[in-house]
């Protein structure tokens, strides 16, 4: 199938930046204007904060395909993604025909957040300049992780505005096919799918190659979730990490929030896909040569470095957790993420004692370590200077605010600095991007209506 997309995906432009969340809706507003015979724009919903919430719909094929971009404000590769997918179903009546779909697209689910992103859209593309304009929502206000769950002890039901949207979305076409548009950090390209589909798994794989971007081989997001081969995995529910942490002895109410779209779906026998595609790259998060140390000693002391970036942040957050009177989105999110980062710690270590743990960890699995770490300082960090910031700008610089944003300053410097020293990892043109991307949707979709 990829050699019948290669057309397709050589209309993918060069980018130089992201689009922010005004830039997408003028572009699909643009194109329902010039296009009224086969699209249409309407509201959907409304973000927490008033913002509307909108879907370009495009085609009348019988099935219905759903691609919304922003799920996570971090994520803004699919803003590119959907302006670039409406724009060819506007334009090219074959397109549209050939899976008799009807799309709806829509540009931006978590508006609000997004906003908050803004600041590294346009570069440059370091990991500190995004780690210092980094926004990612506590779970209870993403709207990825906010649909309706029952699983044992845990309930949940407070359903965002933006998650509604999406589920009346849902429940109102009936659809085929579903990609929310993510995307990941830094490695390589990984994939989800609600269900395996092995055909279509071998197309997946085979799309960033075309780009000079490895598959993913080393740790996959949570222990829980299940691998079907490399680089593509079952997307992970929220029963099966209720049941690994309750195995691990800990208690699953204390981290289970709600469930996801791809979940959500299955009631229509929808396929549910999800490309995760990074901002960089590097040749180790492919290389699954053996190390000279075992998988074990890796996870214990991941599990340290992640307990001591926890210990410093939540040391910072405590001292001034009184003293706050924001309730920033910043501030609610540290609240969330910091100790989320000793739970993981407490996970790693957990799974160190393992018997298949003792073989050699891969060049691939100690990258991903590192990297995650790297990814915890400068995204956790980031965040709590940001409230902190905020506080001062607000006029609530106590004593203790500002002691604790200038010494978190330096030592946040000083993560920047470890993490760009020696790092091989190179920035993947935008462009690529939203092609491997755009190449996933088109393959999902044709996939599903086979």
């Amino acid at each position: 199938m990829l050699d019948t997309l290669t057309a397709e995906l050589d209309t993918v432009p060069d980018f130089d930046r992201f689009a922010t969340v005004d830039e997408v809706h003028e572009s699909l507003t643009r194109l329902a204007d010039a296009h009224p015979e086969v699209a249409s724009l309407r509201r959907i919903g409304t973000s927490r904060l008033g913002d509307p919430l909108l879907c370009l719909t495009v085609g009348d094929g019988p099935r219905h395909a759903i691609v919304a971009a922003g799920p996570h404000p971090n994520e803004p590769i699919g803003g590119l993604t959907v302006t670039h997918l409406a724009t060819r179903l506007c334009a090219d009546a074959e397109l549209r025909r050939s899976a008799g779909y009807t799309w709806h697209i829509v540009g931006c689910l978590d508006v609000d957040g997004t906003r908050l992103n803004e600041g590294w859209f346009a570069g440059p593309f370091t990991r500190a300049h995004y780690g210092r304009h980094f926004y990612r929502p506590a779970g209870d206000e993403q709207v990825e992780w906010t649909f309706p769950f029952a699983y044992k002890r845990a309930y949940f039901d407070r359903v965002l505005p933006e998650t509604l949207a999406l589920m009346r979305l849902i429940d109102d076409t009936r659809p085929t096919f579903v990609t929310t548009l993510h995307n990941g950090e830094s490695g390589g390209v990984f994939y989800y799918l609600n269900r395996p589909e092995p055909a279509l798994q071998a197309v997946l794989k085979s799309l960033p190659g075309r780009y000079g971007v490895p598959l993913h081989a080393g740790e996959p997001e949570h222990p829980s979730v299940k691998q079907l081969e490399q680089a593509v995995y079952l997307a992970p529910t929220m029963e099966d990490a209720y049941d690994y942490i309750e195995a691990l002895g800990q208690d699953p109410t204390e981290h289970i929030g709600g469930a996801a779209s791809d979940s959500y779906i299955k009631k229509y026998g929808a396929l549910g896909l999800t490309a995760e595609v990074p901002y960089w790259t590097d040749p180790s998060a492919g290389d699954t040569t053996p190390t000279d140390r075992s998988y074990r000693d890796l996870l214990i002391s991941h599990a340290a470095d992640l307990q001591a970036t926890s210990t410093v942040l939540d040391g910072v957050l405590s001292a001034v957790s009184d003293e706050l009177v924001t309730r920033s989105p910043f501030v609610r999110a540290s609240r969330a993420f910091i100790p989320m980062i000793a739970g993981m710690a407490v996970t790693d270590q957990s799974r160190a004692s393992a018997p298949e743990n003792e073989r050699p960890a891969t060049v691939a699995e100690a990258f991903s370590c590192r990297d995650t770490l790297h990814s915890m300082r400068l995204r956790f960090g980031g965040m709590l200077l940001r409230a902190l910031e905020g506080e001062l700008a607000v006029g609530n610089g106590t004593p203790a605010i500002r002691a604790r944003a200038r010494a978190l300053s330096e030592t946040y410097d000083g993560w920047c600095a470890e993490a760009e020293a020696g790092a091989s990892s190179q920035t993947i043109p935008i462009g690529h991007l939203v092609a491997i991307q755009y190449g996933g949707i088109l393959a999902g979709a044709r996939h599903a209506a086979s």
